[in-house]
This record gives C-alpha cells, structure tokens and sequence, in this order.
C-alpha cells in the first residue's frame, strides 16, 4: 500500500449532502491533509434508480461551499462497469467466486424455513463449487447472480481508527452476491474494486457500514489486496438526544446557506461532533487540519446543538470583513426582489449591525430598513410617536437639517433637542427609531442616522409631522 495518506468520500447520489455526510466528507479531507496525502471524491451512483443528477450536483455544491475540495475526483461507478466486469471475470476464474442459479423462490422458500427453525437467514451456499462436491445441471434460460466464495471458518478481525478491535466469525457471513443476474455489481463489490484501484489507505465513513466492512475486507484479501485502515464514525442525534430527522438538521448541507450560515462556522461545528482538541471550542480550518488526528474522535454517539451552531456563527460574522458580509447580504436582498443598491452603502450598514445577528438572513433584515422606505406598524406609531414626541422630533428634524452630517455632530443634535423638550435620551432615541427604521430598537441612533443619510433621515421624518 502507498505510505501516501489516502482518504476517501463516497457518497450515494440519492438524496442532499446532509450533515452526517458532511462531517465525514470533513474527516477525511482533514486528515488526508494533515499527513500531506490525498482526499479522493467518489460517486456510488449504482443504485440507477435511486440516483438522480440533481442529487449529484448537490453533493457537489455542498462540497464547494464547504470548501472540501477533492484531489481526484470526483469519480463515477456507473463509468467503472468494465472494470468492475474484469474483476468478477477473475474472481471466477480463480475459485473466489461462483455462478448461483438459486430462484427468488428458493430463496425465499428457504428463508421461510430457516425462520421456522428460528435460525438466522442465510444462502445455504447450495451452488458452492467444493472438493467432491456434485453440483447439478444450470437450469435452462435462467441467467445467475455471482457470489463470492467468503471463507467458512476463522475470524475477520480489523483494529478500528475509532471503536477499536472489532471481530466477526466468517461462519456468520454467507456467499453475498457481487453481481446481479443482469451482470450488475453490487455495491460492497463495486466499494472494494475502486478502494483498492484508487490506493484508499483509510476509509472513514458512518457506523452504519460496521456490518460491510468484514465482507469487504474479505474480497480484499481474496484479491491479493491489501486492506486499508477503517474508521466508523458514531452517527450524529438531534438535539433532544433522538435520531437526526429533518427537524433537527438533517437537512442539505446548502439549507445552511441559505438560513444564514458562514460554511466556517458550519466546518467549526462539525469538526467539534465527535472530536475534540482538549477545551478548544473556536478555530481556524488550518488549525483544525493542523490539529486533526483518529485518537481524539469519540466512538460514543455525538448530540447535535443548534444553540451552539447559532453562537459560532455570530462569532464568525463578527469576525468577517464587511466587503464579504455586505456581498452576502445583498445577494439575500436581491433574491427577495429588494434592490441592494437603492439605499446607503451596504458596508456600513452591516458594521452596525454584525455583532447584533447571529446569522445572515437576521443581518439582512436589518439591512433591508435601510433600503426600503419602511413604515411602522399602526400600533408601534401610536405607542412611540405621541404628540410630545412629535414636537421633538419636528425640533430635531430643524438641528439635521443644518448640522453637518457626522456622527459628533448629530449626537450634539440630539442632546440639544433633549434639553430643549425636558426629555431624556429613550424618549427622543425610540421615537426616532420608529419613525425612520419601523422599529424600537436599533444600534447607536446616532450611527443609524449617519450612515442612513440625510435625505432620508429627512425624507422620513417629514412624513411623521
């Protein structure tokens, strides 16, 4: 095997990149970069029913917006047939696999009976190919499945990266089919050819191919390949502590872009469902590659927690560069048919309000009061612009007009008209608030109304006196 570090994500285009698949997809791509090695991207598009192009191309986007980028790849199996075609050619010609003309009716047939006697299903292996063993006349016209020869006695035994020693008796494996009666491979077939022709030196991927991994392992070695190192990654519960649905998250990895998320804090929070570097909560995609080992991933099931998503997400759009976040905002106000540039500089608006959201669609509806001439609801303008309140803003509609438009200066404005009215700061602030953005509570009113201008600052109170 190459002493190069070779990962691999295999997904199945039959459905969303989800969030299980996504931290996985993340493993192997840290750790393949971590040893200077080579992350492999690899289609399972066999299922020809299941599989669509739109699933493919979501896998995809998910992928780029994750910034996941593959090495090789991205492959398909539907364009390795002939490979895999060759393989089963030499497997029965070696003995490691055998034509069964068993029916589906036998089969069943023989199932019903085993469970009769309480005995776990199995094919009785009745076309095995074994020494003095006489087997009878194929039936006419009916075209066989392959199985493969799996080893009767002994142990498949594989140190796991992540639950450790694992150990299955072969007597409780049966010859499992490789190829359909239409000459298709099947897929713990196919997943062994391509782990082998494309050098993968460690599979990370789900708990749930536990169970696969013996039988892979065993066409391995039947092969004359050798075996790469496995890790099963424990699956991922929502956050009351049940099976991720839908309600909880387990939704396309792009539904996270489109509620608002920063792909770094999406790959921050991955990196922390079932690994951990001592108490390290917040770091860098580089330090997470620098820090990525198998040692510290947790065989225990990892509990999903929005709450904690949402508070690493504020964190890194506080830390992003306005340019971005006001890119990012007006793509959402386009989408929502609101012209990003009809109102101030998006920049600037975003500065106010980035340490106030926790997430991009929350930034751009604060940024779309600035763009759209907003009106305040019926009751909000009874409760906040009384005739008291009126008067003062009438007052310091006068001091905007003629002061010079800085925030110094409007603050100074502001302060004179709560003098003058015998009001204090909450009693000119909301109001303003209310008459100008729709809405009671916004960041510093003074850095509100510079950066809203002041023809719209005048615009908009002049409608309210």
């Amino acid at each position: 095997m190459s002493s190069t570090v070779r990962t691999r994500f295999a997904p199945s285009p039959t459905g969303f990149l989800h969030i299980g698949g996504a931290r996985t997809a993340l493993f192997a791509w840290a750790y393949a970069r971590r040893h200077g090695g080579q992350f492999v991207l690899r289609i399972e598009d066999t299922d020809v029913a299941r599989s669509t192009p739109e699933a493919v191309q979501a896998i995809l986007d998910g992928m780029q917006w994750l910034g996941l980028e593959a090495d090789e790849g991205p492959f398909y199996q539907m364009q390795r047939m002939a490979r895999y075609k060759e393989v089963i050619g030499q497997m029965l010609a070696a003995g490691t696999a055998y034509h069964c003309y068993t029916s589906r009716e036998e089969l069943d047939a023989l199932r019903a009976e085993q469970e009769a006697r309480k005995e776990k299903p199995r094919y009785d292996g009745r076309w095995r190919p074994e020494p003095g063993k006489v087997l009878p006349e194929p039936p006419a016209g009916v075209q066989p499945v392959v199985r493969f020869r799996n080893p009767t006695e002994g142990v498949v035994a594989w140190d796991d990266q992540v639950k450790g020693r694992i150990e299955i008796a072969n007597a409780e494996m049966d010859d499992f089919i490789i190829a359909r009666a239409d000459g298709t491979p099947t897929y713990n077939f196919c997943v062994v050819v391509d782990d082998w022709d494309m050098r993968i030196t460690h599979v990370l991927r789900g708990d749930d191919h536990v169970n696969n991994t013996p039988r892979q392992i065993n066409v391995l070695r039947a092969l004359g390949a050798e075996v790469p190192l496995y890790g099963h990654l424990s699956m991922i519960l929502g956050d009351d502590g049940t099976k991720l649905s839908k309600r909880h998250g387990a939704v396309s990895v792009m539904q996270y872009d489109e509620d608002g998320y920063l792909p770094e804090a999406v790959i921050n929070y991955l990196a922390r469902l079932g690994w951990s570097h001592g108490d390290d909560e917040i770091f860098s995609r580089e330090q997470f590659v620098e820090w990525f080992d198998l040692d510290h991933i947790t065989p225990s099931a990892a509990q999903f927690n929005t709450e904690k998503l949402n508070w690493l997400n504020a964190h890194y759009i506080k830390q992003a560069d306005n340019a971005r976040l006001a890119g990012e905002v007006a793509s959402r106000l386009a989408r929502r048919g609101v012209n990003p540039e009809a109102g101030p500089a998006l920049e600037a608006v975003v500065a106010l309000y980035k340490e106030r959201v926790s997430n991009l669609n929350e930034l751009a509806d604060a940024v779309e009061l600035f763009v759209v001439d907003v009106h305040a609801a019926p009751e909000v303008l009874g409760q906040h612009l009384t005739e008291a309140a009126r008067a003062a803003l009438a007052s310091l509609r006068a001091r905007l007009a003629a002061a010079p438009w800085d925030k110094a200066a409007i603050s100074q404005a502001i302060k004179d008209t709560m003098a003058e009215h015998g009001l204090k700061m909450p009693q000119v602030a909301i109001p303003l608030r209310v008459a100008l953005l729709g809405v009671p509570q916004t960041p510093s009113i003074d850095a509100v109304v510079e950066v809203l201008g002041r023809e719209v600052v005048l615009q908009r109170l002049d409608r309210h006196l």
